[in-house]
């Protein structure tokens, strides 16, 4: 099976389209169309659906897509293993990460890493919990950088951060050494990323906190903003706002809660050579910004 023929698919769903994937590959509409049709003669039933708005993926589509994904991973394993025995490394790499550390981590980890191996493409997608454990289920992420969740993979502690209260600097408690977590009953809160997952979620439910959720957003920024805008209260870890700056108290909260921010990977022992080095260099990079380190 032409693994082409199956990253074009994927593009295509990625896209919405045909003439949307077209125009991101360098590829003319027809091309696109006529690779996915031949891959769909070749499986013996439609993948897409196709409408005048766009294409979607077919029952079947979607029950055969995470093998199709497989595949790829298999193809760029085989080929990485090949230019490692041939003293190269090469190949994509495809990263689920937290926003705060994409933004504030990664660039400079994935700099260094790129001086010594210019051959590998490091693509990475900003998410939340339930779309990177889903993402790694599904085979769309080599690996993960979140906090833990219940999976069927490798787990490897990085480092500690703190979870932090968001005030407008005129909240009676902005001035507080801390924030009593119990005074959330009496507040307006701004959640954001809803249904995802996330670590604010679980400290909710593990405090047993009824929040009165009064706005919801599913960007960390825009949650930030509407608290500088005095619309409510909000929580995250202390990393996300360490580039941000805004009218906003960042609170310690009483009791204390931290997170472990970690690598979520399939296999470790499995993991792709390219995957390997990117992982040493993520601990390494941690190490020498000398953050807190897990002891797990």
């Amino acid at each position: 099976m032409n693994t082409e023929k199956c990253r074009l698919l994927l593009q295509v769903v990625r896209a919405g389209s045909f003439s949307a994937a077209a125009e991101r590959l360098g590829y003319t509409p027809s091309g696109v169309m006529r690779a996915v049709t031949s891959l769909e003669k070749e499986i013996g039933f439609p993948l897409l659906g196709r409408t005048a708005q766009g294409v979607h993926l077919t029952r079947e589509g979607t029950a055969v897509l995470p093998y199709l994904r497989q595949l790829i991973r298999d193809e760029e394993t085989i080929l990485q293993y090949s230019a490692q025995l041939r003293g190269l490394t090469a190949g994509d790499i495809y990263i689920g990460s937290y926003f705060s550390v994409a933004a504030n981590w990664l660039p400079q980890i994935i700099q260094a890493f790129q001086q010594t191996y210019p051959s590998v493409h490091v693509h990475i997608e900003e998410c939340a919990n339930k779309s990177m454990y889903e993402g790694l289920e599904e085979g769309r992420f080599d690996c993960c950088i979140t906090t833990k969740r219940p999976f069927s993979g490798d787990w490897i502690p990085l480092c500690e951060d703190e979870m932090v209260m968001w005030l407008p600097e005129n909240h009676p408690l902005a001035k507080a050494k801390a924030y009593p977590l119990k005074e959330l009953a009496n507040e307006s809160f701004i959640e954001s990323l809803p249904q995802q997952d996330t670590d604010s979620a679980l400290l909710l439910k593990a405090e047993n906190i009824s929040c009165k959720v009064r706005y919801t957003a599913i960007d960390n920024y825009t949650t930030y903003r509407m608290v500088e805008a005095g619309l409510g209260v909000s929580m995250n870890n202390r990393l996300m706002t360490a580039q941000w700056q805004g009218k906003v108290a960042i609170l310690p909260m009483d009791p204390v809660h931290t997170i472990t921010i970690g690598i979520a990977i399939p296999s470790r022992d499995m993991a792709a050579p390219a995957v390997k080095k990117f992982i040493k260099y993520v601990k390494d990079g941690i190490s020498q910004m000398q953050l807190p380190m897990t002891t797990h």
